[in-house]
């Protein structure tokens, strides 16, 4: 009897008391699981990386290898360094496409972003009920192609065929053609930019306005003072884009050339100097030189942008 019941009593303690843990995982399973989700997660990404690598990296790294040399009847290709760089810098033609295209962003860039930020600005506070075809109605022009476009406003433009011809203004005369292109640029771009702005101004809580009317605020008030500065982000990127798209001016002058060529010059933009001198004269290497050093433009002044607008928006 003695040994059953000291039995029974060292049993009991080890029925009570908590279920041994289980042994930790191993450290070499926790590596093989870790490196499962890794593979997985590349193979969601792949795509992406070979279409990147297929339609940008490569053809970006063939471009600056054509920038480093030159072409020559004796010797066919020669390594040329930075001398098409320094050809393409010293290009008077080069350095009025660029003044021409910075002068055509800093008056049709503030003119786009007001445009679509009043537009943005009157359908966030509209009630009714055509306020969703209106926002339609402005985003269809980004539907159209460019080049659509671009022939639909040349159709416009035209003294023989247009609609204007009887206002007595050559819409695509030298004085006028700039002004002509900022008017296409600005009926394909607004809405687009329109709806970046709108997307942005209903995010922002309606206690906000609520508490600014209790306050005697007004509509204008409310605009300008508390929904302008909460899309902040919104407006520095949609400005960023219009800049980076106006520095790369290409397809509207291209298109409309044919209409009058002494006034769109080939050298017209930069872009356009580039594509006439690979396609019209077979100058690859130096095409390929005032590419990049646009893009080395491009760069800079997106950067200088958001260097200046950092402190104003969330973007660093």
């Amino acid at each position: 009897m003695t040994e059953v019941r000291s039995s029974s009593a060292a049993a009991a303690p080890a029925a009570a008391g908590p279920p041994p843990p289980s042994p930790a995982p191993a450290a070499g399973g926790r590596r093989l699981a870790n490196a499962r989700q890794a593979a997985i997660g590349w193979l969601f990404v792949l795509p992406f990386v070979v279409l990147l690598v297929a339609f940008l990296l490569l053809p970006l790294g063939y471009s600056f290898k054509l920038s480093l040399y030159r072409s020559t009847l004796i010797e066919g290709e020669v390594f040329a360094f930075l001398d098409n760089y320094q050809q393409a810098f010293n290009d008077p033609l080069v350095r009025e496409g660029v003044v021409r295209v910075l002068v055509f962003g800093l008056v049709q860039t503030p003119v786009m972003i007001g445009i679509a930020l009043l537009a943005a600005l009157l359908i966030d506070n509209a009630t009714s009920r055509f306020s969703r075809a209106f926002r339609l109605a402005a985003f269809v022009p980004y539907a159209v192609p460019v080049v659509i476009g671009t022939l639909m406003w040349g159709f416009l433009y035209s003294e023989n065929t247009g609609p204007f011809r009887g206002l007595g203004v050559d819409f695509l005369s030298s004085s006028m053609v700039l002004s002509s292109l900022g008017n296409i640029v600005t009926w394909q771009w607004a809405g687009y930019n329109m709806i970046v702005l709108y997307a942005a101004l209903q995010g922002v809580p309606r206690e906000v306005y609520e508490s600014a009317k209790i306050d005697g605020a007004g509509g204008v008030q409310i605009a300008l003072r508390i929904k302008t500065p909460m899309i902040a982000s919104a407006l520095v990127l949609a400005t960023l884009f219009t800049i980076m798209g106006t520095l790369q001016f290409f397809t509207e002058p291209l298109i409309l050339q044919p209409l009058n060529p002494g006034a769109i010059t080939a050298h017209y933009t930069p872009n356009l100097y580039a594509y006439n001198q690979a396609f019209a004269f077979q100058q690859y290497n130096y095409s390929a030189a005032i590419s990049f050093l646009l893009g080395a433009v491009v760069f800079v002044g997106s950067y200088i942008f958001l260097f200046a607008t950092r402190k104003r928006s969330a973007l660093r």
